[in-house]
C-alpha cells in the first residue's frame, strides 16, 4: 500500500512540474504555424538552435545558426531589441532557449511549433 502512494506521488509531482513548464512556456514565448512563422522572420532575427552538423545538412533559408549547447556563451549575439524566430528539429530545444532568453530580457521571441521537421517552406542544403 506504502508503494502505491509512492507512485501515486511521483506521479502527481510529475504532473505538476509538467504544468508549471508550460505556464512558464506561454509566458516566454509565442508559438507560431508555419504560416505565421514566415508571414514575420523576414522582419526578425531567424536562429537555427541546432549542432551545426544539422545546420549544414539543411535550414531555413536565411537563418543563423545559434547552437543550443552554446547559447549561454553568445546570447549577445543577438539584438534584444528586435524580434527573435527560434526552431530547432522538434520544437523542444527552442522552447528552452525562448525561456533563457527571456530571462536575459529578450521581449520579442517566438517559436515555430513542430521545428524544422514539420517545416516545407524553402531551404538550403549542401
Amino acid at each position: 500500500m506504502d508503494t502505491l502512494y509512492i507512485i501515486l506521488g511521483i506521479l502527481v509531482l510529475i504532473i505538476v512540474y509538467v504544468v508549471i513548464s508550460m505556464l512558464r512556456l506561454g509566458k516566454a514565448v509565442v508559438n507560431l504555424t508555419q504560416e505565421e512563422f514566415i508571414e514575420g522572420y523576414r522582419k526578425a532575427q531567424l536562429i537555427d538552435v541546432r549542432e551545426p552538423k544539422d545546420f549544414e545538412a539543411g535550414h531555413i533559408l536565411g537563418a543563423r545558426n545559434l547552437p543550443y549547447s552554446q547559447l549561454r556563451q553568445r546570447y549577445k549575439e543577438l539584438r534584444p531589441d528586435l524580434p527573435v524566430y527560434l526552431y530547432d528539429q522538434n520544437g523542444g530545444k527552442s522552447a528552452r532557449a525562448a525561456l533563457f532568453l527571456k530571462k536575459k530580457n529578450y521581449e520579442k521571441l517566438y517559436h515555430l511549433n513542430g521545428g524544422f521537421r514539420k517545416w516545407t517552406g524553402r531551404i538550403k542544403s549542401k
